[in-house]
């Protein structure tokens, strides 16, 4: 992002663009420019009109402020997904001791457990003691369960089948935090668990998806027994390749029967 500071400050191209092009949307910036703006969705050298963002700057971070809050705020619905999806997943919801949106952001703890009807509900849906065990969490945003979740799902579930792992009947998470992932492992005692689950939405995305990930999680677990790969989006990790990240990690904690700071992962070099 650009600072407030006198123009001198900028390399010299920079200063004869940017006093070229004031008031445009779309600056003439030097080819290497451009390729440092198209590889991160940062907002990097955007350039100003005097000590202020262009409009169409400041418009665009309005917007992006107004995703974000939007996807913290929005309340899951299933329906979302769409009849298709519902009935080949068989996906049905339960819910954390949270009773609401406000009560879950204000007292997170609550999102770390299950109320009791949802206890009961994964014990009678849910076979016990699959390899892996795939929960999906609201989480602090809905915007990117239901643009991420979709995708990464069918690669998951082949990518099982492929390794000859048994996958538990997946389930979605209302007002969920991470720690849930130990009561999953108390009541259904998967190998491996893993949550997806929507990430904290910033100003460059309100669509990026976490996995978290856990062998064997129980009561006494902490943050430290859990493996993460975040940023599962269009401009980060792709589902595509996320699924592989996931499937091979579930694959090494099993070999190593342990999760979390205590395993080295062995991840996949991605394409550029």
């Amino acid at each position: 992002m650009t600072t407030n500071s006198d123009d001198s400050l900028l390399p010299h191209d920079l200063q004869k663009n940017d006093r070229q092009t004031k008031g445009s949307p779309e600056p003439d910036w030097p080819e290497l420019v451009r390729k440092i703006r198209a590889r991160t969705p940062a907002r990097v050298l955007e350039g100003r009109v005097g000590a202020a963002y262009r409009t169409a700057t400041q418009l665009d971070l309005r917007q992006a402020h107004a995703a974000a809050r939007d996807a913290v705020r929005a309340e899951l619905d299933l329906q979302q997904f769409g009849a298709d999806f519902l009935r080949q997943w068989g996906l049905f919801e339960v819910s954390t001791e949270a009773t609401s949106k406000d009560e879950y952001l204000l007292h997170p703890g609550l999102g770390r457990s299950f109320r009791e009807a949802s206890r009961f509900e994964l014990l009678e849906r849910c076979p016990p003691r699959a390899d892996l065990q795939i929960a999906i969490g609201d989480g602090l945003s809905v915007t990117a369960v239901f643009a991420q979740v979709p995708k990464l799902l069918p690669s998951l579930r082949d990518g099982a089948k492929a390794r000859g792992w048994t996958l538990g009947q997946v389930f979605v998470i209302r007002h969920c935090r991470v720690g849930i992932l130990n009561q999953i492992g108390d009541f259904l005692m998967p190998t491996v668990a893993l949550l997806l689950i929507g990430e904290r939405p910033g100003l460059a995305t309100a669509e990026s998806l976490s996995a978290y990930m856990a062998y064997r999680p129980e009561r006494s677990r902490t943050d430290a027994d859990r493996n993460l790969i975040s940023n599962i989006h269009a401009r980060g990790v792709s589902p595509a390749d996320a699924a592989v990240r996931i499937l091979d990690l579930a694959a090494q904690m099993m070999t190593a029967k342990l999760s979390g700071t205590r395993l080295r992962p062995e991840l996949p070099t991605l394409a550029e």
